[in-house]
């Protein structure tokens, strides 16, 4: 583990202009540096670069930063490699931190594997090329597939021999334990008699006879293989997968995405195949954003990975039906994780791998290119054809349809796929919109009719209460968030009259200098009030206690944060998108007041409305409340006595804003 003070270092020392400069062209623009995004397509350069706090936005796509977020974003690397990639850069020494033993053996287990699976890597790839039967048996199975010797390279494949041990007995003479052959999955115990009192095992290949897959992660280290069998054998399966270890998870890993994943980013889009040789083949065919689920059921792990990369989904079928219908329930998963899906239907017994060896590469780009539908159409389309005339089916079919549609979490997505299937079914869409909302509605307790209460509760309760929805509460968390950060150690001063009979007027005015932080802190954290999103709370709660402690907080610890979300956040509320120039004044003769001359002004009215927000929605519920309770026979004397509290309370709420108007 790397240690506290390294990662200060390379926090103080990393300068994000440096950083970003690396990867894309900036240009000076007055304090600031301005270039075109590299995590979007943009003519108009939005992506700034910011010195003096140290981070960088694009006001484009709407990512932001610090030096480490840039770099793990754009090399998709995880904290600790962004943290030893910068190390580098700057020569500071790394320095690890003593970690508990426990950690310290599971580490170099893990790492055991890894060495052991790079060794196993080795030794099939020189089977292959430099073994007589690997030549004439591996070899020539690639080259049938059209597979070239770079590709072959490219992707490491190699060659288990027929022989029974033969990578087991060199790996323990190279010195690799057997308890890690074991682990990997790479070999298995095989107990054998040497006499009649003692036992001992004999490890035998898990892998023979077959034309080996290395199985990379996204770093590009090997967690596992696929082998293919070649010989015909009935009983033997056709392709047999590492077991699960320590570093191989198979429903979170996907073949091919190490090779993948940048060139699914620049094209923002990510093919989606079954086997090995389908990746293999589409690279070879300059197609090298595609990945493979290796045979097994789509999982939610595999999606989310895909969904790091890319929004976009292309899932390339072969022509076999039953096949298809299999596969829709993974199609659903896709559209659950909220990921657009495309399909594409190769003809009748061709898979990518076969269609590319029989057309070439720019055929087959060109067919993907013609043939790729909308999934919600083409599963339409597909499963219409089976429906035909039967109406019961054609009924279990749009059952079907909606329910995948009610799985896409955009509303306004639902809404355009809806009216499209309206129009392919022949049904009205108000049906399917009911349909869809049945099926996404929660299980709710019954209610009474609104007629059978109405005698039994006062109007006002009856009354939806109107919440202003034009600026949502997380809306208002978020001013708040962005004042503490930008402003929290400006004073500002408030005039207090209080009577005393001294004075000519009988009255006595004071003024109180007091911190931004410490006036929210008092208004918001000492009400009790908590923020809805964490990531806001986190932030509030940090201010808190510093503020407790009455020392100021550097809002740079925010940006720096381990934390994705905290440090997004905090660069977006730290990143004015628009500022005037130095001459503008001088130019334009027009006078601008910035946001600190408002600053009193703009804090309290954020603290008012955030209350005042947190009040009307504490009313309707309450209000729910007291109608399920009258509904179930329940006593609800005291939900009515906190009605009335908050109602007072949304009275004395809108007095002191109509004070703050006044004072002005």
């Amino acid at each position: 583990m790397i240690t506290k003070e390294t990662i200060d270092r390379i926090f103080d020392v990393a300068r994000v202009e440096e950083v970003v400069g690396d990867f894309v062209q900036l240009k000076k623009r007055g304090v600031n540096y301005l270039g075109l995004c590299p995590f979007h397509n943009e003519k108009t350069p939005s992506f700034n670069v910011n010195p003096v706090r140290n981070i960088y936005k694009c006001f484009g796509c709407g990512k932001g930063g610090n030096a480490v977020n840039f770099i793990m974003e754009h090399e998709h690397y995880t904290y600790p490699e962004a943290l030893r990639y910068l190390a580098t850069k700057y020569s500071i020494e790394i320095e690890e931190s003593v970690p508990d033993p426990k950690q310290i053996i599971l580490q170099d287990e893990r790492e055991s594997l890894y060495v052991l699976n790079t060794f196993a890597q080795k030794f099939f790839t020189e089977n292959l090329f430099d073994n007589e039967d690997g030549r004439a048996i591996g070899l020539s199975y690639f080259k049938e597939r059209g597979f070239t010797e770079d590709t072959v390279r490219k992707f490491q494949l190699g060659y288990s021999s027929e022989k029974w041990a033969a990578f087991s007995e060199a790996a323990l003479e190279n010195g690799y334990k057997s308890e890690f052959l074991l682990k990997t999955g790479l070999s298995f115990a095989k107990k054998e008699e040497e006499d009649s009192e003692n036992k001992t095992p004999k490890l035998l290949d898990r892998f023979r006879g077959r034309v080996m897959f290395p199985i990379h992660n996204l770093s590009g280290r090997i967690i596992g293989f696929g082998g293919r069998i070649l010989r015909k054998d009935e009983k033997a399966a056709k392709y047999v997968n590492s077991p699960e270890s320590e570093i191989y998870q198979k429903s979170k890993s996907l073949y091919g995405i190490y090779n993948a994943k940048k060139a699914i980013v620049q094209r923002d889009n990510c093919y989606l195949v079954e086997g090995y040789t389908d990746v293999i083949s589409l690279h070879q065919s300059s197609i090298e954003n595609v990945v493979a689920s290796s045979g097994t059921s789509l999982t939610t792990e595999q999606i989310r990975l895909i969904g790091r990369f890319t929004k976009n989904v292309t899932v390339l079928y072969d022509g076999d039906a039953a096949g298809i219908k299999a596969s829709l329930r993974g199609i659903d998963l896709i559209l659950e994780e909220g990921l657009n899906v495309r399909v594409v239907l190769f003809p009748d017994g061709d898979d990518p791998d076969s269609y590319s060896r029989k057309h070439g590469s720019s055929e087959l780009v060109d067919f993907i290119q013609k043939n790729e539908k909308d999934f919600i159409v083409f599963k339409t389309d597909l499963l219409l054809k089976d429906a035909a005339n039967d109406p019961l089916k054609k009924a279990g079919l749009i059952r079907d349809i909606v329910d995948t549609i009610a799985k896409i979490p955009d509303s306004i997505t639902r809404s355009v796929y809806l009216k499209q299937c309206s129009e392919m079914m022949d049904v009205g869409e108000q049906i399917l919109i009911a349909e869809m909302n049945k099926m996404r509605r929660s299980q709710v307790n019954k209610t009474a009719p609104i007629n059978d209460i109405e005698e039994l509760l006062p109007e006002t309760i009856l009354k939806n209460i109107q919440v202003d929805d034009e600026i949502s509460i997380e809306r208002n968390e978020e001013e708040i968030i962005r004042l503490l950060l930008n402003f929290g150690p400006e004073e500002i001063i408030f005039h207090e009259e209080s009577d005393d009979p001294d004075e000519p007027t009988g009255k006595k005015l004071s003024i109180h200098n007091i911190r931004v932080s410490q006036f929210i802190v008092d208004e918001i954290v000492n009400d009790g009030i908590s923020f809805e999103n964490k990531n806001f709370q986190f932030i509030l709660q940090e201010f808190s206690k510093i503020t407790t402690e009455n020392q100021i907080i550097d809002p740079q610890l925010f940006c720096n944060s381990e934390n994705p979300d905290v440090s997004s956040i905090s660069v977006g509320l730290l990143s004015p998108r628009y500022l005037l120039s130095e001459n503008w004044l001088q130019m334009h003769k027009i006078f601008v007041p910035e946001e600190p001359s408002l600053l009193k002004e703009a804090v309290e009215k954020a603290i008012y409305y955030l209350k005042k927000k947190k009040v009307m929605k504490m009313l309707e519920e309450n209000r729910k409340k007291i109608l399920e309770a009258q509904t179930n026979g329940d006593d609800f004397t005291e939900l009515l006595t906190d009605h009335m509290r908050l109602e007072e309370l949304k009275i004395e709420i809108a007095k002191n804003n109509l004070k703050i108007d006044i004072l002005k």
